[in-house]
């Protein structure tokens, strides 16, 4: 209370906001990650053969997300760098809000998900390796 009407003494918590923040992002990975996991293992063990179709989806659709969105942040960071350079009326124009809206939208698709497409795909294949002995052996081929 009083940092918002700067109130002498009054200093932010930091830590509660970053406790509060991990806590939550942990608690929201837990069906995504767990996802990655179970799926490749109930898979393997209906079929060795739809594994590999999996696999061989979550490798092109993945990739081919990855990419996009990598390409679509940093595309979308760049159109606010050229509009701030004084193109399409610069600063504090109309296409500037846009360029800004865009970006915003934009970095946390190149910064962190299109590389958590990449720990996905490598997920779900190590997953599915580990398992694949098994999988063999119990004759699900």
């Amino acid at each position: 209370p009083g940092l918002r009407e700067g109130h002498e003494g009054v200093v932010p918590e930091y830590a509660k906001c970053v406790d509060i923040s991990t806590a939550a992002a942990l608690k929201e990975m837990v069906v995504p990650g767990s996802l990655a996991v179970i799926v490749p293992l109930v898979v393997g063990f209906v079929s060795v053969d739809a594994l590999g179709g999996l696999l061989a989806g979550v490798l092109v659709t993945g990739f081919a997300i990855a990419i996009y969105m990598a390409n679509a942040g940093g595309a979308w960071d760049n159109a606010k760098k050229y509009i701030e350079a004084g193109h399409h009326g610069g600063k504090g124009s109309e296409p500037h809000k846009a360029a800004v809206v865009g970006d915003t939208v934009g970095d946390p698709f190149k910064d962190t998900s299109g590389p958590a497409m990449n720990i996905l795909i490598k997920v779900m294949t190590v997953v599915a390796l580990i398992f694949a002995p098994a999988f063999v052996s119990l004759g699900l081929g």
